[in-house]
């Protein structure tokens, strides 16, 4: 069995990710990118999936990473605190946040995923168990999109080993594999460990 690491959804050191992260990384395939040809959104994500009772996975992991989190009858956010790990900022309202996908859908895609059924690719967009889902400010992740480690890192540096970490993770759990630049990049980050 092949170790998982486990990090946190806010700050701080994973133990010994840095290495624990090589070792998997190492692990990975490396290949050039699938065409983004037939990639969509609603391919992985048509809506949130219901997690418990009347919440979602997106309403899940606000509760989960925020503070002081109360939600309506309905499960709905309606007030709180995140802290957004990428860009260091504390956010009030929920308004300013999302919830991002580590490794994008649309990287993901071209790293393996179109060849994956509808149900797999919606229980990667829903995954409340790998580090997949994180709440950042709306800003960051607007500036991130679509990309990976070689393009955007977050703007934090103290975050990278967690970041790479956390994409190494992913990519290992579902067995997509890298590229050639994404590896070299997120080694570099894996050096701030």
């Amino acid at each position: 069995m092949v170790p998982v690491v486990m990090v946190s959804s806010t700050t701080g050191a994973a133990g010994d990710s840095g290495a624990q992260g090589r070792q998997l990384l190492d692990q990975l395939r490396v290949a050039d990118p699938l065409p983004i040809r037939g990639y969509s959104h609603r391919r992985f994500l048509p809506e949130w999936a219901p997690h418990r009772g009347a919440c979602d996975t997106r309403e899940t992991v606000l509760a989960r990473d925020g503070r002081g989190v109360r939600r309506d009858s309905r499960c709905r956010v309606v007030k709180g605190s995140w802290y957004s790990p990428y860009d260091g900022k504390w956010l009030k309202s929920e308004k300013e946040i999302d919830v991002d996908h580590v490794v994008p859908l649309s990287y993901a895609w071209r790293s393996g995923a179109s060849k994956w059924s509808q149900a797999r690719r919606r229980a990667f967009a829903n995954d409340l168990t790998r580090p997949e889902l994180v709440v950042v400010s709306h800003s960051v992740n607007i500036a991130k999109g679509g990309q990976g480690p070689q393009s955007w890192r977050p703007p934090r540096r103290a975050y990278w080993c967690r970041y790479a970490t956390k994409w190494i993770t992913v990519k290992h759990h579902y067995r997509l594999f890298v590229t050639r630049k994404e590896k070299v990049a997120l080694l570099n980050m894996l050096r701030t460990c």
